[in-house]
C-alpha cells in the first residue's frame, strides 16, 4: 500500500512541494541499513583498540582518542544536523551526513598513523545525526499508526548495532585485519546512501530559520569541555589540572549556552522545548539508561576475558567474549517491535518503565550470580530486553511531546544525553574495577560486583525518573497541543 501524497505545513513551518511517496517499508529498510552502519562503526573498533595501537605505534592514550574523537564529533554535529534537516529537508541532510560518514570511513580505513586515524574518526562522527534525521523522516512519511513502531525499531538498532560490533570485531581482526572494521560498514553506508537518494522522498515539512552561530559554538564548547575529561580522566587523573579545568569550563559555558539560546530569535535548541516535562524527564532517563547500557558493554567482556586463574574469570578470547554479548543483541532485536506496539496501544511511558526495571534486574543478576557461563548469558538476555524496551520508547516520548518541525533537534538532544550517560557509565565502571586491582595487577571479583551494583543503582534512579514521565496519548503529539504545552 502506497503512503498517500501529503503536503503539510506545521505552525512555524512551510511545506515543500508534494512528491510521490514511496512505500514506507522501503524507506524503513534503507534507514535501518544506515543506522546499523553507524552503530557498527561506533562499537567495532573498541575490542580492537590494542591491535590498532600496536599497528599504528601509538600510546594507550593516543588509541583512546579513536573512541573519544568519534564521541565528541557525534555529540557536536548531531543537534546541528538535526536542525538543518528541520530547516532544509531531512532527506537532503541525511544524504550529506552519510556522504561525510563514508569519507571519514575511507580515511580511517586507509590510515597508517594515529593522527590520520583520529581525523577520520572525527569526520565519521557526523554520522551520529543518522538517528534524529531518521526519526524525523519516519514521522513525516509513515502512516500515523506505524510511526511508534518504526521509531522503536530504529532506536533499538542503536543498541543492536553496538552489540553486533563487539561480537564481530574479534573474528574480523583475527581472520582479516582491523582495516576491515571500516570496509564492511562502508559498504552498508554506500548502499544506504544510494537507496535513500533513489527511493526516499524529501520531507514535505520545512522550518524557516537559520543556525545560530553563537548557540552552536557554545553547545560545542560545553560538550567538548564535559566529554573530554570524562573520557581522558583515567589517563590524566581525575584531580589533575586539565581534568578539573575542563569540568570548570563546562560548568561555566553550559549556563551561558542556555542564556544565549533563551534570548536568540532563531535558537539552535529551543529552551522552552527542553523545559517541557515529558522532554526533560525523558532526557534524564536517557542519561541513566545510557549509563547502564555502556557499563554492560565495558564490564561483561572484560569480566569474561580474565584468566581462570583469578577464580572467577572465564579466560575468553576477544571473539569468545563477543559471543557472551549475543543474547543482549537478540533481546534488543526481539523487543524493539514490542516496544513500538506498546507505544501505539498504551503509550510510550510503559515500555520506558519496563526497560528501566528489566535492565536494573539484569545488573542485580550479574552482581549476585556470575559464576557460570549460563548465568552471564541469561543476564545479558535480560539486559537486551530492558535496553530494547527503553531505547524503543525514548524517541517516541520525545516525538509525542514536540511539534513536527522540532523533531530533528529534539531527538538529537536526546541522543546526545544518552551518549553522555554512556560515556559516564563506561568510565565510572572502568574506574571502579581499576581501583580494586589485586597484587598481581588483575581486577578483583569484588570490583566487578561493586560496579554491577552501582549500575543497578543508577538504573533504579532511572525507574524513579521513568515513573515521573507524564503519560501521553499513543502516537505523535498534535502540534497544536505540543505548542500549547
Amino acid at each position: 500500500m502506497q503512503v498517500e501524497d501529503r503536503e503539510r505545513a506545521p505552525r512555524g513551518g512551510e511545506a515543500a512541494p508534494a512528491a510521490h511517496r514511496q512505500h514506507h517499508n522501503v524507506t524503513f529498510s534503507l534507514l535501518a541499513v544506515a543506522a546499523v552502519a553507524y552503530a557498527l562503526l561506533q562499537s567495532l573498533v573498541a575490542p580492537a583498540l590494542l591491535t590498532i595501537q600496536h599497528d599504528l605505534r601509538t600510546t594507550t592514550a593516543g588509541a583512546a582518542w579513536i573512541l573519544t574523537a568519534y564521541l565528541l564529533s557525534a555529540s557536536v554535529v548531531t543537534p546541528i544536523a538535526g536542525r538543518l534537516g528541520d530547516m532544509f529537508g531531512k532527506k537532503r541532510a541525511l544524504v550529506v551526513v552519510l556522504l561525510v560518514l563514508a569519507a571519514g570511513t575511507v580515511i580511517a580505513g586507509l590510515a597508517t598513523s594515529i593522527g590520520v586515524m583520529i581525523a577520520g574518526r572525527v569526520i565519521q562522527g557526523a554520522g551520529g545525526a543518522v538517528f534524529p534525521l531518521s526519526f524525523a523522516i519516519i514521522r513525516d512519511e509513515f502512516p500515523r499508526q506505524r510511526i511508534p513502531h518504526g521509531i522503536a525499531l530504529i532506536s533499538a538498532i542503536m543498541g543492536i548495532g553496538g552489540g553486533l560490533g563487539i561480537v564481530l570485531a574479534g573474528p574480523i581482526v583475527q581472520h582479516l585485519s582491523y582495516h576491515w572494521l571500516f570496509w564492511f560498514p562502508l559498504l552498508a553506508v554506500l548502499v544506504a546512501t544510494a537507496g535513500i537518494v533513489a527511493y526516499v522522498p524529501e520531507s514535505p515539512i520545512r522550518t524557516p530559520g537559520r543556525v545560530d552561530p553563537l548557540g552552536a559554538a557554545l553547545l560545542s564548547g560545553w560538550l567538548v569541555a564535559l566529554l573530554v575529561p570524562i573520557s581522558e580522566g583515567p589517563t590524566w587523573g581525575w584531580l589533575s589540572g586539565r581534568t578539573i579545568g575542563l569540568f570548570a569550563i563546562a560548568a561555566v559555558v553550559f549556563p551561558a549556552w542556555v542564556w544565549a539560546e533563551s534570548r536568540s530569535a532563531a535558537p539552535l535548541v529551543d529552551m522552552r522545548m527542553l523545559r517541557l516535562r515529558p522532554v526533560w524527564t525523558t532526557n534524564l532517563a536517557a542519561l541513566v539508561i545510557g549509563f547502564g547500557m555502556f557499563a554492560s558493554f565495558v564490564l561483561v567482556p572484560e569480566f569474561v576475558e580474565l584468566p581462570t586463574s583469578t577464580g572467577f574469570g572465564f579466560g575468553a578470547s576477544v571473539t569468545e567474549a563477543g559471543i557472551f554479548m549475543v543474547p543482549a543483541t537478540v533481546g534488543m532485536l526481539l523487543v524493539g517491535p514490542v516496544s513500538g506496539r506498546l507505544s501505539t496501544t498504551v503509550g510510550s511511558k510503559v515500555p520506558l518503565v519496563l526497560g528501566a526495571v528489566v535492565s536494573c534486574v539484569a545488573f542485580v543478576l550479574l552482581a549476585g550470580a556470575h559464576g557460570s557461563s549460563w548465568e552471564i548469558y541469561v543476564a545479558m538476555l535480560v539486559m537486551g530486553v530492558g535496553i530494547g524496551f527503553a531505547f524503543g520508547s525514548m524517541a517516541n516520548l520525545i516525538i509525542e511531546s514536540v511539534p513536527a518541525h522540532q523533531t530533528g533537534v529534539a531527538t538529537g538532544m536526546n541522543t546526545i544525553v544518552r551518549s553522555i550517560g554512556g560515556a559516564i557509565g563506561s568510565q565510572v565502571s572502568a574506574g571502579i574495577v581499576t581501583a580494586t586491582v589485586a597484587s598481581d595487577g588483575l581486577p578483583t571479583e569484588r570490583g566487578f560486583t561493586l560496579a554491577f551494583v552501582v549500575a543497578a543503582a543508577a538504573l533504579a534512579v532511572g525507574i524513579a525518573v521513568a515513573l515521573r514521565v507524564p503519560a501521553a496519548a499513543a502516537g505523535p503529539a498534535d502540534e497544536g497541543v505540543a505548542e500549547a504545552a
